[in-house]
C-alpha cells in the first residue's frame, strides 16, 4: 500500500521549541492533507501518548511515536540532534551516542534518522556535519530537508552524497514546526501493511518516493520562514513569554 508519510513532526508538547498547535490539531491538518503516517518527534520529550495514537487512528493515520534527541559524544560533539522512531519513553534517558547504540541493541525495532545533517544553526550546534559519516552505522536513514531553493541546495546534496556512498535511504520530511509546512516535503512509502514496523522497514529498503519541490528563496525561505516566523514570531514570542512569567 502507498502511504503518504511525514516522519518528523513537532507539536505543542515540545519543551524546547515554540510550537503553537496541539497534537490533535496537527493530526487534523494531516488528515485533511491525506497523510496516513506521521512520526511524532518532540525535542527531548517522548510525546507518544495513547490518546494521540487513538485519535490519529480515528483519522486513518498511523502515529509512530518518537523523539528528537540532543546527544553528546566525543570532543566537539555536544548536543547534536538525532531522530529516533518507534521507541518508548525510556529513550529519554539516552544522553550520548553510546547510550543510543546500547538502546538500539536492546530495542532493534527502533529507527534512527539523521535530521538536517548539514544545516547550521545560528545559536547552537544541532546538526551532525562530519559526525554523520563518522557514525553512519548508527543511522537507518538520512533526512532530505524542505529548506532549499532551485540552485541553492548544497546542504541537501551533501546529505545525498553521504547517503549514496553508504547506501542509506534519503527520505524527505518537513521537520514540521508550522502546520502550513506539513506537506512541503514528505514521502509516499510502499509498505506491505500499515504498521510502524512495516513502514520503517519499507523506508530502510528504499521503497518510497520523495515529494519535495524547491521553495521560493526570498518569499518562502527568507521572508516568510526566517524573518516572519523565526525572528518576529518565535523569538519575540519567547521573549515576551519569559518577561510575563513570575
Amino acid at each position: 500500500m502507498r502511504l503518504k508519510t511525514n516522519l518528523h513532526l513537532h507539536t505543542a508538547d515540545d519543551p524546547k521549541d515554540w510550537i503553537r498547535y496541539s497534537a490533535r490539531e496537527a493530526i487534523d491538518r494531516a488528515a485533511a492533507l491525506g497523510f496516513e503516517v506521521l512520526g511524532l518527534t518532540c525535542h527531548g520529550f517522548f510525546a507518544g501518548k495513547e490518546e494521540y495514537t487513538a485519535y490519529a487512528a480515528s483519522k486513518n493515520i498511523l502515529l509512530i511515536p518518537g523523539i528528537e534527541l540532543a546527544l553528546n559524544g566525543p570532543t566537539k560533539l555536544q548536543g547534536r540532534h538525532v531522530v529516533v522512531l518507534n521507541c518508548g519513553k525510556d529513550i529519554e534517558s539516552a544522553r550520548t551516542l553510546d547510550d543510543l547504540a546500547d538502546y538500539k541493541y536492546d530495542h532493534p525495532q527502533i529507527f534512527i534518522l539523521a535530521p538536517h545533517p548539514f544545516y547550521p544553526h545560528p545559536l547552537e550546534r544541532v546538526s551532525l556535519f562530519g559526525y554523520l559519516e563518522k557514525y553512519i552505522n548508527l543511522f537507518d536513514a538520512v533526512e532530505w530537508s524542505w529548506f532549499y531553493a532551485r540552485g541553492l541546495n548544497g546542504r541537501n546534496r551533501r546529505a545525498e552524497e553521504i547517503a549514496t556512498i553508504y547506501r542509506k535511504p534519503l527520505i524527505a520530511t518537513s521537520d514540521t514546526h508550522y502546520l502550513e509546512y506539513l506537506d512541503f516535503s514528505y514521502a509516499f512509502v510502499e509498505a506491505e501493511v500499515k504498521s510502524a514496523g512495516a513502514v520503517l522497514q519499507a523506508v530502510s529498503e528504499g521503497k518510497f518516493e520523495n515529494i519535495s519541490p524547491p521553495r521560493k528563496f526570498w518569499r518562502e525561505m527568507v521572508y516568510d520562514y526566517t524573518l516572519r516566523k523565526i525572528i518576529f514570531g518565535d523569538l519575540i514570542s519567547k521573549t515576551f513569554s519569559r518577561r510575563k512569567s513570575p
